[in-house]
């Protein structure tokens, strides 16, 4: 039935490429007046949201629209936090919710409509082409009928995934300056004290804080056990605190690893984890949204990424220092931990270092 459903879908908006018109406007004097209502869409995963905090807060910033931002349930904490961000609309599934949604977008008088995926959707596809918006953005891909003006696609393998997403402020006839670039999270006031009190806790003096986050929301992207064991082991040869951070998801793993009673932290809320984060010296973690709350934060990172099957560049920190370690095979199981510590060791030492040697 599942994939019935997903055909009569897909058959449903080849018919509305067909019958939608060819909306490319040959004039390019439009234009977007500061307070207008701009629906900015994004749903999927809080590592995508993130991503496009930069675009956003670019678009505010010059513009002076109301940023309004329609998000799935996972990822609306980003926004929903997000200073750039005026309100935030989430995507409930089914019929009704769809329907009711596209009156609410006529409702709200919406000035443009801004699609911020990269790959086509075809419920986003769906909403773009039915919803009454004069003028509807998104890059070029093989549902741009249903735009009124596109964007070229960078190269994903040429083009970090940060700057892909402002290609877009081209269709605001925008540009930016790189070096002021970066994600935009900031953890709420509370999260942040809690986090203190946590760490005043654990850790007897105030050290250079190194935190390993061991969740990655995937099985394909846990490293395993014994190696974050020798992991720990090495980080605990610096003088330095070490800090064990996991998801309550994998607290299973996180104790079977602390078995010398490493000083662990989790948390279900997104917005403490963000604020342990923030609090870093140094991070240690598999590829997930936590690399771009390092970037927010500035925090010089170690990453390991999976990137089978795909030439596309990693979702590296965007302004962090950092150093990564690839394996092409669909999961980290292979990657040894001599491959991680040949490169590990020299970039932490610097920042270990730089503490007590000014010259590094």
């Amino acid at each position: 039935m599942k994939r019935f459903e997903v055909y009569l879908k897909k058959r449903f908006l080849s018919l509305l490429l067909v019958l939608n018109r060819k909306s490319k406007f040959v004039e390019e004097n439009y234009s977007i007046m500061p307070g207008a209502k701009v629906l900015f869409v994004r749903l999927n995963r809080i590592g995508d949201a993130l991503v496009v905090t930069p675009l956003l807060s670019e678009i505010k910033k010059k513009t002076g629209v109301q940023v309004f931002v329609l998000a799935s349930e996972i990822n609306r904490i980003v926004f929903e936090d997000c200073p750039s961000v005026d309100k935030t609309i989430v995507f409930d599934k089914g019929l009704t919710s769809f329907l009711n949604l596209l009156k609410l977008i006529e409702h709200e008088n919406f000035a443009a409509l801004v699609d911020l995926h990269d790959d086509v959707s075809t419920t986003v596809s769906f909403l773009i082409a039915l919803a009454k918006v004069p003028l509807k953005f998104g890059l070029k891909k093989s549902n741009s009928r249903i735009y009124t003006h596109t964007v070229e696609k960078t190269d994903p393998t040429k083009t970090h995934v940060v700057e892909r997403n402002l290609a877009l402020l081209k269709l605001f006839k925008l540009d930016y300056e790189k070096e002021k670039i970066n994600i935009v999270y900031q953890p709420k006031k509370e999260s942040l004290d809690k986090v203190e009190t946590f760490l005043t806790n654990k850790f007897k003096e105030n050290k250079f804080l190194i935190g390993v986050n061991i969740s990655a929301g995937s099985e394909a992207r846990f490293w395993g056990v014994e190696r974050y064991r020798q992991l720990l082991s090495f980080f605990s040869t610096y003088d330095a605190n070490v800090l064990l951070i996991s998801s309550s998801r994998d607290l299973k793993y996180a104790i079977q690893i602390a078995v010398k009673e490493e000083a662990l932290f989790y948390s279900p809320s997104f917005d403490e984890f963000a604020a342990m984060i923030a609090k870093l010296d140094f991070l240690f973690t598999p590829d997930t949204s936590t690399v771009h709350l390092a970037s927010a934060f500035k925090v010089p990172m170690f990453g390991i990424y999976v990137q089978y099957n795909t030439d596309d560049l990693p979702w590296t920190p965007y302004q962090s220092k950092h150093e990564i370690v690839v394996t092409k095979e669909p999961n980290l199981l292979n990657l040894s931990y001599a491959e991680v510590i040949t490169k590990l060791k020299p970039f932490v030492e610097h920042y270990v270092k730089s503490l007590s040697n000014p010259l590094l």
